[in-house]
């Protein structure tokens, strides 16, 4: 079959500004090429005709650039076009390839895409085709590199740019592609030029030829070196060898060559002519390792180097910069970045110049987690910037004032020993043409394609796994079943690849026959370009860098990257007899499959004729590959994302409609969660090109809301949001898109803009404000307004006039501040009257089906409802409050109790409230006060409400931005309720859960309800929970295919069997290169530097064990502490990072306040601070029945951390940072809330029972010798204050433990609550957070504890030079003797016990002093009261402010409260109204002082 024959014209007179026609019309030249490198751009003066191939013929060459020639065609008539610098910039209809990929309008379409245009040499031929198809075709050398682009105009002119290295073409006839099919007969293909082939290389490559299948390996290694060493690498990129004498660039002599200098470090040794080096004693020394080019880098030129050989003992790697200095005449030093003069190095992650860091965060990648086989380069450009490379992926500019004349330098340091310089910098394209010359060289490699002519098409190959497999595999059944015979042995090298490419739209299916529950991790599928005959196996296939994409677990990765982190089912969890699939569209876009379900899909740009590749990875020991007629049919269209919910896959509750970020977006823009999570890369580098889009237009009346995950505060402004008429395919994303000037609405900070011009500044929302975990949405109206909703409350009418014929999309940009949003679930349709249409109820299963009772009312209500229908609906019948409900019964574990709003009344605002209570409804009639009229100020008992989207405990707000907000539920909605075993609440609205509400609730509740504000009625759906029998419970989760005797293989317990006693945990053998451990492995010690300390346990954490371990020793020399997690992989051969947070796979990390999985942070604000953990604390880890979670400190539950924590799973402490010491506790220690005991224990105790801060009876606290105050900074810095205050130790208590630091990490530690009463009657105060608590003395005469349970608590603030007289006199006023003693006491002689001295009341006649106090220190601490003074640390020698108060007990009754005599220009605390936030008294004894106050900022 020929090519298309040649239809090359004259090339058009206009043309780039550097380009120089030759006579004729059919040369061109860049001028000054050894100064320019762009503005080379060249058009053919006639449309191509069709099928007419415009050939060039590449004639001159320069080394000055990278890149090199361009071509493509364009719709723009040359006479009219303003020529670009470059043909990439050509716009309005043109297809451009560069390299090796294709261009359309300047984005890239296609990747990986025929032959690397950059490659070819003076003499090689590229042309382009457009076909009567439309399709865009590339040739090069007389062969077709098959079909780039589709549905191209009738009309376009091609286009070549002489771009970079290509300086000179000419036009040439184009040549047929290759022989006629007869003409190909049984050889293979033909070379494309005239050269011979390797002596040594066998003419065939099948079995019969005499060869085993080692020696095959071995000649296809031979053939491949040969084919680089020798002349046949310039054979198969068809670039003849230049004759003597003839033009072009000479070669380069040996001198010329890039190699190490023979003068390096004292512990180099230099091999392979000067190209390798290699530190000596690796496992002794770990300096000295410097090595340096034999000549200064040219402008443009790669060094690129390869690591060979890394040991792992030492911390710190690789480092690779420049250099002024001249090799022959330096004095090596130790390591590079002693140098203090002339030098530049990358290390780590950052940029050095001349020892000091310049750049803390260059990039993304940091050399000391490289590889064996990572390549690192970096190249000096002309403009004196430089560049580094890592895998050939360019970093960026490290810095723009390189000097002219630098040398390479590399400093093989720490774990880095042995390096080669790589003269072939472009890894990707090495792999492409090994297989290009084994197709070359082989007759049967690569012919793919049927021959046409023929009488019928012959019958597809049958897909097999292919024989060349892992080292751990074996192929058995004819190709058809692959298996690791000793699974129990070993976990990986597990890798079979198909026989075949995969055709188009071919399914590729294996069903799992064989698995063992030895190991963690399990199957993984997906496709690559390697072809498997020639492919030197990995021993799992993520450790591939080229070509591949995987799903691993329920994620996808591409070259060993994450690029999915939620997609579809997981595979860890599939069980034998699952099947999972894998297909490549015609589009190019990947799609797997679980049990026959489509997960949507997963990678586009897929570059056609891949390999199928399974790896038997973990638990999957055999699977085998199902016939075309027991796939399921390939669904029409995958690209809109799943049409059938994926098996126990969290996104599955999404219809095919959901709203998702479009796969089209701005440059710098990442897209992941299926779809769901978009974020901006290289944020500290880039603060624009970020746009996303979503998938389809919105409707009218329809939420679009993303809620802000991460920022950063390295730029000024932050998120815009909007939405935009132009179609996601025909938008060119711009920088920002406040740039675009037709059909786009958008809000940029408080500016509303239509079309880049302001329509009105000072909108009622700012989001140059929002921070983390603030919500926006916005909506378009059937009227054509544009609504913007922050945190769930409308913003009210950005803009009118939306044209409502025109579909609009939403918009956002991820810019400046703003780095990481997602959509939220309150995404969709609003209510009724915002749409044209009826909205639908969302597709969450209803609850009322569960056999049993229905649900009802109780009697006890506010005064305005009424009950109908036998107490199963509730109506509120006059005004906006007083609509308390209750449950008629108390609230089961897990039990739902759910109803549905069926009438509002709109001229109210607000919504209803829903919660739990302890309080007991049938005690509401019996109560003094009755029910308040709304829920929050429901105070008497402990209540946990939900209003809006804030949580409330008490009335006291405790999470903000939770779920959907309740206000924007309309008619029909409905809104349930649950207390989880885990002491849980959950809110659940139309059957979708919103997650975990708040913790620590009690275990006896009632459900209460307030019909408040526009919901006037609602009625019950859901029934009590009854014991189901065997038959009415739903099925397992589990795989639908386990078969019956797989289920009763299982064991059954006996109910007499005695309980399995938990596992002793100990530390594994493996662990971080620094830890030392002891005590029968019961004790991990950190001896070395501050990371390599990680530590596992080595027995899988059973559910519901709890784990804990005590911080023994902490060094107060480092920052941060310990972080501790689960990882679901065996830790047996476990390679250990530097730091836990490097764990990228199967991890859930606790660090900070903060859960990361798999190193993204997914919760803020969990639990307290690790870092402020001083010794002594005892830190625990329990999963739970439901896989959730659980963090426990000093035995309290923290709540839930992360859910779906796989089994089995093993426990994880890095001792990082200051924390040097960890032991495991062995004796059990009860989670708070245990089982045991009564239930109602802890409701029923006292308020005046709990002292602050310590919960007697009730939570677990360290001993006194490991209290909190021991290593708290603040208390240190807050004594130290108070001892400069010079006053006699007598005044306070001697025991330690009654003094109490109320910093955040302090209380949050302990437990505290913000408010508790005291008194009698009883009356609200607050805890001095902030503050810290020095007790004062008591008299032992007295009855203090009377006192402190019977009086009220508040405080006082004063100055700093009062303190010593108040103490003095005992109390705030001048009086009598207090029933405290706060004197210094003195000893009895005789009784032994202690006494007043006398005359100690103040004389007859004196006038009463008016004493202010507060029942909070937001107010009493006011600098109006607490007068502040400056002064010293005398341990940091630092300034501070510092100010005191008192806190008192003071009698009831003898006090009056007041509104606030100090000006306060908002209300200090929302717990107290202004007229009770002041207490006067004048009465003597009222006051008793019992601890003296300090905060220091």
């Amino acid at each position: 079959m020929s090519g298309p024959a040649g239809g090359g014209g004259p090339l058009h007179p206009r043309t780039g500004k550097l380009v120089t026609l030759a006579p004729g019309g059919r040369s061109a030249a860049r001028s000054q090429p050894g100064q320019e490198f762009n503005h080379g751009l060249v058009l053919s003066r006639e449309p191509l005709r069709p099928g007419r191939v415009f050939a060039v013929r590449i004639d001159r060459k320069v080394n000055s650039w990278s890149g090199s020639i361009e071509i493509g065609v364009t719709a723009l008539d040359p006479e009219h076009l303003d020529f670009p610098s470059s043909a990439t910039g050509l716009k309005g209809g043109s297809w451009v390839v560069s390299g090796c990929s294709v261009l359309r309008d300047g984005r890239s379409i296609l990747e990986e895409y025929g032959q690397d245009l950059d490659q070819l040499g003076e003499g090689d031929r590229v042309g382009i085709q457009r076909t009567a198809a439309g399709e865009l075709r590339l040739w090069v050398n007389g062969r077709d590199c098959g079909v780039a682009a589709t549905g191209l105009p009738p009309r376009v002119w091609a286009v070549v740019d002489l771009y970079g290295k290509c300086t000179q073409v000419t036009v040439v006839p184009g040549e047929p592609e290759e022989a006629e099919d007869g003409a190909a007969g049984d050889e293979g293909p033909a070379l494309p030029r005239p050269q011979s082939r390797p002596d040594k290389f066998p003419n065939s490559l099948e079995a019969e030829n005499g060869l085993s299948s080692m020696e095959l390996s071995e000649a296809v290694s031979n053939a491949i070196l040969s084919a680089y060493n020798g002349s046949l690498l310039s054979v198969s990129l068809g670039s003849p060898p230049p004759a003597p004498g003839e033009g072009g660039a000479a070669p380069l002599t040996s001198n010329d060559a890039l190699l190490f200098h023979e003068k390096c470090g004292t512990l180099i040794k230099l091999s392979n002519s000067h190209k390798t080096a290699e530190r000596r004693r690796p496992l002794d020394e770990f300096n000295n390792g410097v090595v340096m080019t034999n000549r200064p880098l040219r402008d443009g030129e790669m060094f690129e180097i390869r690591i060979d050989k890394l040991v792992d003992k030492w911390s710190g790697s690789i480092e690779i910069g420049v250099t002024t200095h001249n090799p022959n005449s330096l004095e090596y030093p130790a390591t590079m970045t002693n140098l203090r003069s002339g030098t530049i190095m990358m290390s780590g992650c950052g940029i050095l110049t001349n020892g000091k860091g310049t750049r803390r965060e260059y990039c993304e990648f940091s050399l000391d987690e490289l590889q064996e086989g990572d390549h690192i380069g970096l190249t000096r450009k002309s403009n004196n910037a430089l560049h580094f490379y890592i895998n050939g992926i360019d970093q960026g500019v490290a810095t723009t004032l390189t000097p002219l004349v630098v040398y390479g330098v590399v400093d093989l340091y720490g774990m880095a020993v042995k390096v080669t310089i790589v003269h072939n910098h472009n890894h990707s394209d090495r792999l492409r043409r090994n297989n290009a010359i084994m197709r070359a060289l082989s007759p049967d490699v690569g012919r793919r394609a049927l021959e046409a002519g023929g009488v019928g098409e012959p019958e597809p190959e049958r897909l097999l796994f292919h024989a060349n497999c892992g080292q751990k595999a074996a192929i058995i059944h004819d190709g058809r079943t692959a298996l690791r015979p000793h699974a129990t042995d070993d976990f990986n090298h597990g890798v079979v690849l198909s026989n075949r490419a995969l055709r188009n739209n071919e399914v590729f299916q294996v069903r799992i026959d064989k698995m063992v529950d030895k190991w963690a991790g399990s199957i993984e599928i997906g496709v690559t370009t390697h072809n498997p005959t020639y492919l030197q196996l990995p021993s799992t296939m993520t450790n591939l860098r080229s070509g591949t994409w995987m799903m691993t677990g329920n994620g996808v990765m591409h070259n060993g990257t994450t690029i999915l982190d939620e997609y579809g089912h997981n595979l860890d969890r599939l069980k034998a007899g699952d099947t999972v699939g894998v297909v490549r569209k015609e589009d190019g876009t990947l799609h797997f499959f679980v049990n026959g379900v489509a997960q949507g899909p997963a990678a586009w740009n897929v570059p056609p004729n891949v390999y199928a590749v399974v790896d038997l990875y973990g638990q999957a020991a055999q699977a085998t590959i199902l016939d075309d007629t027991d796939l399921l049919p390939l669904p029409d269209d995958l690209s809109e994302g799943n049409h059938q919910p994926s098996p126990s896959s969290p996104s599955s509750a999404a219809s095919v409609t959901d709203l998702r970020f479009h796969q089209l977006h701005g440059a710098n823009a990442v897209i992941t969660n299926g779809g769901r999570t978009a974020l901006r890369q290289n944020c500290r580098s880039e603060f624009n090109d970020a746009i996303v889009i979503s998938n389809r237009a919105l409707r009218d009346g329809e939420l679009f809301e993303i809620v802000i995950q991460k920022m950063v505060d390295r730029w000024s402004g932050s998120i815009e949001a909007g939405v935009t008429a132009i179609r996601p395919e025909d938008l060119e994303f711009p920088n920002t898109m406040t740039d675009i000037d037709y059909d786009t609405w958008m809000l940029s900070g408080t500016a509303i803009m239509q079309d880049g011009n302001t329509m009105r500044n000072n909108y009622g929302c700012d989001l140059d404000s929002l921070t983390t975990g603030s919500r926006i949405g916005m909506m378009r109206t059937a009227k054509g307004d544009l609504h913007y909703f922050i945190n769930g409350v409308d913003q009210g009418v950005a803009c009118s006039g939306l044209p409502p014929a025109k579909e609009v999309y939403a918009v956002v940009d991820l810019y400046g501040q703003c780095v990481q949003v997602s959509i939220t679930s309150a995404t969709g349709p609003m209510d009724n009257s915002l749409s044209t249409s009826n909205v639908t109820e969302k597709s969450f299963p209803l609850h009322s089906p569960v056999p049993g009772v229905a649900h009802r009312f109780h009697s006890s209500c506010g005064k305005n409802v009424a009950f109908q229908d036998n107490g199963c609906r509730a109506v509120r019948v006059a005004g906006y409050s007083h609509g308390i409900v209750f449950s008629m019964k108390e609230l089961k574990a897990d039990e739902v109790f759910e109803v549905k709003i069926e009438e509002l009344d709109e001229k109210w605002s607000g919504s209803f409230h829903v919660g739990l209570t302890t309080l007991l409804p049938s005690e509401v009639p019996y109560a003094a006060t009755g029910l308040p009229a709304s829920l929050p100020e429901l105070h008497s008992k402990a209540t946990w409400l939900v209003a809006g989207s804030e949580v409330r405990r008490n009335g006291q707000l405790q999470k903000q931005n939770y779920g959907c907000s309740l206000e924007r539920l309309g008619v029909g909605n409905r809104v349930g309720v649950k207390r989880c075993a885990d002491d849980t609440m959950h809110i659940l609205v139309d059957g979708e859960d919103m997650g975990p509400a708040t913790t620590g609730v009690a275990k006896n509740v009632y459900v209460v309800l307030d019909l408040y504000g526009r919901v006037t009625a609602v009625s019950i759906v859901s029934s009590t929970v009854l014991e189901e029998s065997d038959g009415t419970k739903p099925p397992s989760v589990a795989s639908e295919t386990y078969s019956e005797e797989e289920e009763e293989e299982e064991p059954t317990p006996c109910e007499n069997e005695a309980p399995v006693p938990p596992a002793a945990m100990e530390f594994l053998e493996n662990h971080g290169k620094n830890i030392l451990l002891s005590n029968g492995n019961l004790t991990a010690t950190r001896v070395a530097s501050y990371n390599q300390g990680i530590v596992v346990i080595a027995q899988p954490l059973p559910q519901g064990q709890l784990f804990q371990v005590h911080i023994d020793f902490l060094n107060p020399q480092w920052t941060s502490s310990l972080c501790l997690g689960l990882i679901g992989t065996s830790p047996e051969r476990l390679n250990f990072p530097a730091t836990a947070c490097s764990l990228k796979r199967c991890a859930w990390l606790l660090q900070r306040d903060s859960v990361f999985h798999n190193s993204l942070k997914i919760c803020e604000n969990y639990g307290p601070n690790l870092d402020t953990c001083p010794e002594g604390t005892v830190l625990g880890l329990l999963v739970d029945s439901s896989g959730c979670l659980h963090l426990y400190v000093n035995g309290m539950d923290q709540g839930v951390a992360a859910q779906d924590i796989p089994s089995p799973c093993y426990v994880l402490v890095d001792l990082y940072g200051q924390c040097e010491q960890v032991t495991i506790v062995t004796n059990d220690t009860p989670a708070l809330g245990g089982e045991s005991g009564d239930p109602r224990a802890q409701a029923d105790m006292e308020k005046a029972d709990m002292v602050d801060g310590i919960k007697e009876s009730v939570c677990w606290t360290p001993p006194v010798d490991t209290n909190t105050m021991k290593t708290c900074e603040y208390h240190a810095l807050c004594a130290r204050f108070k001892d400069l205050l010079l006053l006699p130790d007598d005044y306070f208590a001697e025991d330690p433990k009654f003094s109490l630091c109320y910093c955040e990490s302090c209380h949050k530690l302990r437990g505290d609550e913000a408010y508790y009463k005291r008194g009698d009657p009883p009356r609200d105060y607050a805890l001095p957070f902030g503050w810290c608590r020095f007790n004062l003395r008591v008299n032992p005469q007295l009855e203090v504890a009377s006192t402190c349970k019977k009086w009220h608590m508040a405080y006082h603030g004063t100055s700093v030079g009062a303190v010593r007289r108040m103490l003095d006199q005992g109390e705030l006023g001048a009086g009598s003797a207090s029933i405290l003693s706060c004197r210094p006491a003195k000893a009895d002689p005789q009784g032994g016990g202690y006494h007043e001295p006398e005359n100690s009341s103040p004389g007859r006649g004196a006038e009463p002093q008016r004493v202010l106090l507060s029942p909070t220190l937001r107010y009493a601490g006011l600098e109006a009261f607490a007068t502040k003074v400056q002064f010293r640390d005398p341990k940091s020698q630092r300034q501070h402010g510092a100010q005191v108060a008192f806190q008192v007990c003071v009698r009831p009754g003898s006090y009056k409260p007041g509104p606030p005599s100090a000006g306060a220009p908002d209300p200090p605390d929302p717990r107290f109204s202004p007229a009770e936030l002041e207490w006067v008294t004048k009465e003597k004894g009222a006051t008793v002082l019992y601890g003296l106050l300090v905060r220091v900022e």
